[in-house]
């Protein structure tokens, strides 16, 4: 009789983000390899192009299912699945958690005993006013609601934890700042 009708095998791989993508969704092409048997029964190598769409929002170890894109059927059953799992480029910029992002901000002692407001380059590429309160110490966590991964739920948070950067002092003027400011604090 014809041979049983068997749909093709799902495949799996790994595919890698930049964390904008996060927010943005992309474009990527992927080339895939793969084999068939020709009429022959010989085993031809081949490898072909695909266009995949990442949508916005995705997360670390999310999978993308392109169907019918993984390995041919037998018999004329449909092909398998391809599924892709997402992982972020590591980045030193930021940590990564759910949906959740931390990223170091940097600032000035004075920055941070007076309260300021700084410029922050967020993850999506924009740039936003922080206001940095008076008496920050370094370590402390701002919270920028739902500025962290898109969702169309609940979006996730961006973190911004504060460093204290101490300024070298290289000019008489910087020495003189630094030695009224040790003054001014009498041990």
């Amino acid at each position: 009789g014809p041979p049983p009708q068997q749909r093709g095998r799902d495949h799996h791989a790994g595919i890698e983000l930049d964390l904008r993508d996060a927010y943005h969704g992309a474009q990527r092409t992927l080339t895939l390899h793969g084999a068939h048997l020709d009429e022959a029964g010989r085993l031809v190598n081949e490898e072909r192009q695909l266009q995949v769409t990442i949508p916005k929002g995705v997360r670390e170890g999310q999978l993308i299912r392109l169907a019918g894109q993984g390995g041919p059927g037998l018999a004329g059953a449909p092909a398998g699945d391809l599924f892709l799992e997402v992982h972020f480029a590591p980045d030193a910029r930021w940590r990564i958690d759910g949906r959740d992002i931390t990223q170091k901000l940097r600032v000035a002692p004075w920055e941070a005993a007076l309260g300021a407001g700084v410029p922050v380059h967020t993850p999506d590429g924009k740039t936003v006013q922080v206001t940095v309160p008076p008496g920050s110490g370094g370590g402390r966590r701002l919270r920028l609601k739902g500025r962290g991964i898109p969702s169309s739920a609940t979006p996730g948070d961006l973190y911004l934890e504060l460093e204290i950067a101490v300024p070298g002092a290289v000019t008489p003027e910087q020495q003189a700042a630094w030695q009224a400011l040790a003054a001014s604090y009498p041990g």
